[in-house]
């Protein structure tokens, strides 16, 4: 475990000063914010992220090889709290890191250990075509990690508006909407003048040649009519997800108690 200059006697020590009087709790917070991580070789566990942010450290799959990811779980098990999640794995690692606790949900190509308790926030997760399926499922998956069992709407793109006009009530029942859409991702902006709620787009790489692998529906959500969405990058369900906790709270607070999780890419 790497303190980074933070060890049982100077532990002790900070204990010791805001007991007394001379350092105050706020400071003592400051500087355990940072601290500690886990070098395990292949990564270092942030273990106060959670503390930090109220998101807990996740594990991006992609370029890790399976030992690379077996460690990285081990690590998030033994000694994290919180919901623990792989995201986009493939078979080979998804069948490891079930050896290392088999208790896991596997939902696609997210692994999902500890699921958090349920929050009762309500949040609608909209997809304009068939296509779109996949992001919008790594982004429920990620909701679910963290308690919330996402209602979905299905292939209600604007090229048949009526489809989404149909269960507008759903829309408006909503704590927080996560649209994804491809193409000219018209759909966030729609959905975004129906509803006061919080609302997340997400363009995703679906479309014909000059949808440009999602620059467009990226583009266009960015400058939506519909004030006030939320943006995030092409094909990121999960940072959506992840959107959508700090917005409702349903993050952990930062007294340490996890119920979140944050994706690190390279870092775990």
């Amino acid at each position: 475990m790497n303190t980074d200059g933070l060890n049982e006697l100077s532990l002790d020590e900070l204990i010791d000063g805001v007991a007394c009087g001379t350092v105050s709790p706020d400071d003592a917070v400051r500087r355990l914010s940072r601290l500690p991580f886990a070098d395990v070789g292949v990564a270092r566990i942030d273990h106060h992220r959670a503390f930090r942010q109220g998101l807990p450290e996740a594990v991006y799959a992609p370029g890790k090889s399976v030992i690379d990811v077996v460690t990285v779980i081990t690590e998030l098990l033994d000694h994290g709290t919180g919901p623990v999640v792989l995201s986009r794995a493939n078979e080979d690692q998804t069948v490891a890191a079930l050896g290392v606790d088999a208790s896991a949900t596997v939902l696609g190509h997210t692994v999902v250990w500890r699921r958090a308790p349920e929050s009762g926030n309500r949040v609608l997760v909209v997809t304009a075509g068939t296509a779109d399926a996949p992001v919008a499922d790594e982004c429920a998956a990620v909701l679910w990690a963290h308690g919330i069992d996402a209602d979905r709407l299905s292939d209600v793109g604007v090229a048949g508006i009526h489809r989404l006009l149909a269960d507008v009530d759903q829309i408006h029942e909503a704590d927080a909407v996560v649209v994804v859409a491809g193409m000219e991702g018209a759909l966030a902006s729609v959905v975004g003048g129906l509803t006061g709620a919080p609302v997340v787009a997400v363009p995703t790489s679906v479309g014909y040649g000059s949808s440009l692998e999602g620059v467009t529906a990226l583009l266009g959500m960015l400058a939506s009519c519909a004030s006030g969405l939320t943006v995030v990058g092409i094909d990121n369900g999960f940072g959506a997800a992840c959107a959508v906790l700090r917005m409702l709270g349903a993050a952990s607070d930062r007294s340490g108690a996890a119920a979140a999780t944050t994706e690190t890419g390279a870092s775990a």
